[in-house]
Order: C-alpha cells, then sequence, then structure tokens
C-alpha cells in the first residue's frame, strides 16, 4: 500500500468520526524526518504550555491491512485542568478529550493533522465559553508554525 492511501485514510478518520468537511481539518507538512518532527512538535506542545497525555502507535491496525510503517502515531495533549472543567460542563466533549493530533511519515516528509477546535465548540454549545477554544485555535496554529519552521 502507498502513503497516499495512508493520507486518504487518516483524512477520512478526522472527516467521518468527527463529523468534520475539509476546512474543518488543520494540517502542516515538515521537510523533517519523523523523528525530527515528532521531537519539535512534543517540544512546541510543551512550550505552549500543554501537558503531553499520551503517545500512541497506530500502525499495528495498518500492518494488518498491509501497510509497512512505524512512523504513524497520535499524539494526545491538553491541560488537565482544562479538560477535566470541560468535561464537567460539557460531558458530550468526552470522546473528544484530550484532542489528538495525528503524524505520520509521506515519502520525505513528516504531515500532522488534527481536527480544527471550532470543533469541539460546536459540540459543547452554550455550555462553554468559545473564548478557550479560540485559545486552542490559535495555539494549535502557533504549534504547527513552529514545527513547520523547525529545522
Amino acid at each position: 500500500m502507498n502513503r497516499s492511501f495512508l493520507f486518504v485514510v487518516v483524512t477520512w478518520l478526522l472527516l467521518h468520526l468527527t463529523g468534520a468537511r475539509a476546512e474543518e481539518i488543520v494540517m502542516v507538512r515538515s521537510a523533517l524526518s519523523f523523528p525530527e518532527t515528532m521531537l519539535a512538535l512534543q517540544e512546541s506542545i510543551r512550550d505552549h504550555g500543554y501537558t503531553l497525555s499520551r503517545v500512541q502507535r497506530v500502525d499495528i491496525g495498518l500492518t494488518g491491512m498491509g501497510y509497512k510503517t512505524d512512523k504513524y502515531r497520535i499524539v494526545f495533549a491538553g491541560k488537565p485542568q482544562e479538560i477535566r472543567s470541560l468535561i464537567k460542563k460539557a460531558p458530550q466533549l468526552i470522546p473528544y478529550l484530550p484532542p489528538k493530533i495525528s503524524i505520520f511519515a509521506e515519502e520525505e516528509q513528516t504531515i500532522l493533522v488534527t481536527a480544527h477546535p471550532k470543533l469541539y465548540a460546536e459540540i459543547a454549545g452554550d455550555a462553554v465559553d468559545p473564548v478557550i477554544f479560540e485559545r486552542w485555535a490559535s495555539d494549535l496554529q502557533s504549534i504547527f508554525h513552529d514545527v513547520r519552521m523547525a529545522k
């Protein structure tokens, strides 16, 4: 299976599992290798005051489909107090928290993809002040910028 197929699978999952439209995903490409991009992502997440809660390998399922890679992860990150508060105010957010970033290698580049934080605001409705998700969107853009510019 080729890497383009992987990109299609990731995009399909993000769009269909969250009900997102194409403009509701955020994506960036890095010219760095997968390990270097992962390091830059984790450093920027921490620099923005977020905590990495988990890095999950998903290549096992892909291997079962015939795809050969060890360069696919999902990074879960957030601010623990903030996540707990959001869950109390809007329990419908539980399946989506903490926010996730998919990171995978595609030929000479590494790609990062995530749902735009405005989706969380739509799910939460009036239960949560949308300013929090606007901040998340700003931080996410800054994090992705850091990764894209990393050398």
